[in-house]
């Protein structure tokens, strides 16, 4: 896994660590077998059986076709986001990008939805900030589909 991720033990904050707001995950509804690209300490507020941090590197596990829930650090998504597409089962949060893994993401997925123009992220400090690239939820999966339908957060595709 790359060193942009969140490490908690060095105290380092990059440019990659923006969280996923709690009201997302109670707006889905579903509980998920692993957060695949986790902070070290996991994030209590996801709702996953488990998770993947940089200290045993997301990339290098078996996802095993579980459910799995993805907000991958957004400047090195490819590699995130072709595992993603090849494990076929979850739930990932990316930014708009124009590139190769964001066409392949379109095409694959199940559903997409877009979330709010104005989504504010947790940093590691707490406090909440947006970003300036729009996101997207990719849905793979009859359970990630049922999710993005229910959390009505806006149309589904």
């Amino acid at each position: 896994m790359t060193d942009t991720l969140f490490n908690i033990t060095a105290g380092v904050v990059t440019t990659d660590d923006y969280y996923t707001p709690k009201w997302l995950f109670d707006a889905l509804g579903v509980e998920f077998d692993i957060d695949v690209a986790a902070p070290l300490q996991g994030i209590p507020w996801v709702p996953a059986k488990r998770w993947f941090s940089q200290e045993n590197d997301g990339l290098a596990q078996d996802w095993g076709g579980q459910f799995v829930w993805m907000n991958p650090p957004f400047s090195k998504a490819t590699p995130w986001c072709n595992k993603f597409m090849e494990n076929a089962n979850g739930i990932a949060l990316v930014v708009v990008s124009r590139s190769k893994w964001f066409a392949s993401m379109w095409e694959r997925a199940d559903s997409i939805c877009s979330t709010p123009y104005d989504l504010a992220f947790q940093r590691p400090d707490g406090s909440m900030k947006t970003i300036s690239f729009q996101t997207f939820l990719f849905a793979i999966g009859p359970k990630g589909v049922a999710a993005l339908h229910n959390a009505n957060i806006n149309r589904v595709r």
